[in-house]
């Protein structure tokens, strides 16, 4: 029943629609609301409040003018022909191959074509290697299959002759993950590219949904979606629901400003395109979106097909999932420093522009959040108020409540329930986007790192001591703003919020404690993991996964546990 129910599910139905609506409506209500002179509280509280919702309410706008514009719009006709029209079955039948899909020939606009498949590996386990390069060899469509090993592995190269891939390694490593690809594509001749990550499990139907759209000789790349299987742990699930919506509703909606970026993984290139371009992006770890961006500079369009065509792992511990927003984030200050969308010098259409524009920009809604969760502290130490006090607080919450409690109702919507998640890590990542920042602004080298289930071989604290800092800093606020409202006799609205973030920042540093306590004690840690856990997760998630991704997401499990 639960495999039907995800089958029938309509991702664009008419309540998502409608709380799109609502939700826009709600954001322009709050901003009229904040820019009005007569709600203006104290000047330092009210400027930082303003600063930081200003660019909440900027990326919001544009979230949901980007769902809009995309709203249920199907493949072309085109895409539909070019799809059946892939395979020539008198040719197999001719070659005595009907019955073996892995050695059909592909087709496009009645020629042959070729694809390589690029698996990229850096230090990853065997055995993740191993269920990667098996399902890439498994793939429908004649392919060739190579493993590039920049981890320099025998036992790699080893595993690759076993199942009958190919195998690439090179003299240095320059350039990291968009180096290994370069080095590749120099000496493969495939027409177009696939490019997986090691973790990545692709379905057999990979080539029949991306290649089709490659008829239309404008399509640089394809790009489908990042699933994952692995949903055990607080930060892998975060981590998934945080980009459920993206994957869901804006990347589609971004084929409409013909801005759809590459995530790295589970995308189809075209050679021609990436070679007029010199070969991916090496000026950065975000090779995907800087890749994107000069391919669409260039004139080139691309596509991204809304289907879970391949599931893979996500960061499951605090270093990890600090090192992947890290990477990803500098990547996106880089853009906004040093290749801002909206210079003229860009050879951008206006709709490009503003689309990147918003991912250079993106990661600033975490500094935002870090700023409000200081605000608080000003009321209750200096009696320093961002609203006036003439507005009360039924008043101001109605106004609040228009902006974030429609945005959480309209995410709550779209992965089936509220996921608290993804409030814990919107709250608790603000001082990796502070680094990130810095590190753009002063041309500071990110060390690459494999995003999936790697990390954990240090303290979770480590990682988190701003956050750490600030939970106390928080905790002694809230503490004598309750005793200043005992006095007072009140309860006052800055209190209110100090506790809140209190207990969110709180429940991050549980979180990290819990992990090292797992670490600790791996033995315990085994024995509470289901190992259908995460296949009911997965279904419950229905924005990400269909029948086939839930199987795998209970293999991985299993296979994790024994």
């Amino acid at each position: 029943m639960e495999e039907r129910r995800e089958a029938t599910r309509n991702r664009y139905s008419p309540a998502v629609l409608a709380l799109t609506i609502l939700a826009t409506l709600g954001v322009i209500t709050y901003t009229a609301f904040l820019l009005r002179i007569d709600n203006r509280g104290d000047m330092l509280p009210w400027l930082l409040v303003l600063g930081a919702e200003l660019i909440l309410v900027f990326l919001g706008l544009m979230s949901m003018w980007t769902m809009l514009a995309g709203y249920n719009k199907a493949p072309s006709y085109a895409h539909h022909e070019a799809q059946r029209r892939l395979y020539n079955p008198r040719l197999n039948d001719d070659l005595g191959i009907a019955e073996n899909a892995v050695a059909w020939p592909l087709f496009l606009n009645k020629r042959q074509v070729d694809v390589d498949v690029f698996i990229t590996v850096f230090g990853e386990d065997l055995g993740t290697i191993r269920r990667t390069v098996t399902a890439a060899l498994a793939m429908k469509g004649l392919h060739e299959t190579y493993v590039l090993d920049d981890g320099d592995s025998d036992d790699v190269r080893d595993l690759a002759a076993e199942l009958g891939a190919g195998y690439i390694r090179r003299l240095t490593h320059f350039g990291a993950k968009a180096g290994n690809i370069n080095h590749a594509l120099s000496i493969t001749h495939g027409e177009f590219f696939l490019i997986l990550d090691a973790d990545f499990v692709v379905k057999p139907e990979m080539l029949e949904e991306t290649l089709p759209a490659m008829a239309d000789d404008t399509i640089a790349f394809v790009q489908t979606p990042q699933v994952y299987g692995n949903l055990h742990t607080t930060i892998a699930r975060g981590a998934a629901y945080m980009q459920s919506m993206f994957y869901r509703y804006i990347q589609p909606g971004r084929n409409e400003f013909n801005a759809a970026f590459c995530v790295g993984t589970n995308v189809l290139f075209r050679r021609k395109a990436v070679k007029e371009i010199g070969g991916m992006y090496t000026g950065s770890k975000s090779e995907d979106v800087w890749t994107s961006l000069l391919l669409h500079e260039r004139g080139w369009k691309s596509l991204f097909v809304p289907q879970a065509l391949a599931v893979g792992e996500a960061p499951e511990t605090i270093e990890a999932y600090s090192k992947q927003q890290l990477r990803w984030a500098t990547g996106g200050f880089e853009i906004l420093l040093s290749h801002n969308p909206l210079s003229p010098r860009r050879r951008l259409t206006l709709d490009q522009r503003l689309m990147y524009f918003v991912t250079s920009t993106h990661y600033l809604s975490g500094i935002a959040t870090g700023m409000l969760l200081f605000v608080p502290a000003l009321e209750i130490f200096f009696d320093l108020r961002p609203i006036a006090v003439s507005v009360g607080p039924i008043e101001w919450a109605l106004y609040y409540s228009g902006f974030y409690v429609l945005q959480i109702l309209l995410s709550a919507l779209i992965l089936g329930t509220f996921r608290p998640e993804v409030l814990l890590l919107a709250a608790a990542s603000f001082p990796i986007y502070f680094k990130a920042f810095r590190n753009a602004l002063y041309g500071i080298d990110v060390k690459w790192s494999v995003t999936g289930a790697t990390g954990g071989r240090t303290s979770a604290f480590n990682f988190i001591m701003p956050q750490v800092l600030t939970f106390v800093f928080l905790l002694i606020t809230s503490a004598v703003g309750i005793w200043r409202d005992l006095l007072q006799s009140t309860m006052n609205v800055a209190t209110f919020w100090c506790l809140i973030n209190t207990l969110v920042l709180g429940l991050f540093v549980l979180t990290a404690w819990r992990e090292d306590h797992h670490r600790a004690h791996p033995e315990a840690t085994r024995a509470v993991i289901d190992p259908s856990a995460d296949l009911a997760l997965a279904r419950r998630h229905g924005s990400a996964f269909d029948r086939d991704a839930l199987v795998a997401a209970q293999a991985h499990t299993k296979e994790a546990v024994s």
